[in-house]
């Protein structure tokens, strides 16, 4: 499971919610839920709390370096906008081999927001690849005091629809499961 996952899959992933982050959201390790959008979309918010300064967080997402430690064994970074994070999780694998995964960098604002955007592929479910130009994954650094930093992931781009519901039964845990990792490598 990589950060691929956390890109495609907060972008995918759904169970229920109605209108903004809630106070209590902020005291769970993790919190995923589900925002209707007024237009007919669907936004999947997850929420992770991190004890570990906003540098720290930051550096595990835009280095590769960063990246293998918590996401991805094979990665290759292109930091900027317009640039991508090209990864594979095969074991032996390498970078430009099948299976190859291309995450777009659409922007970026150092230690406070990403905003990534995978490549669709031909393995994807169908209702993703009639979507992909509006599925992105927007990441919201947010420095709480000098040593903890709260991360807000937004995967944005979905349809109200129950293709994305079923879809997001599976990615939820899995993005959930990620963060987790993510947690563990910095609070280690």
């Amino acid at each position: 499971m990589g950060i691929e996952r956390i890109i495609l899959l907060a972008a995918l992933t759904s169970c229920h919610a109605g209108g903004p982050p809630t106070a209590e959201l902020s005291h769970a390790p993790i919190q995923s839920r589900l925002i209707e959008a007024a237009a007919g979309d669907l936004v999947l918010l997850q929420e992770v709390l991190l004890e570990a300064p906003v540098g720290e967080v930051w550096k595990a997402y835009s280095t590769e370096d960063g990246w293998r430690a918590w996401a991805a064994p094979a990665v290759e970074i292109d930091l900027r906008a317009g640039g991508t994070v090209r990864t594979h999780y095969g074991e032996g694998a390498a970078i430009g081999d099948p299976g190859t995964n291309v995450i777009h960098i659409v922007n970026y604002v150092p230690e406070r927001l990403l905003t990534l955007r995978a490549e669709v592929e031909d393995r994807w479910p169908e209702v993703m690849k009639q979507d992909a130009g509006n599925l992105m994954n927007v990441i919201v650094f947010e420095p709480k005091g000098d040593d903890r930093t709260k991360i807000l992931s937004y995967g944005v781009g979905y349809r109200d629809s129950q293709a994305y519901r079923d879809l997001m039964e599976f990615f939820i845990p899995a993005n959930e499961g990620l963060f987790q990792v993510l947690k563990d490598h910095l609070e280690g």
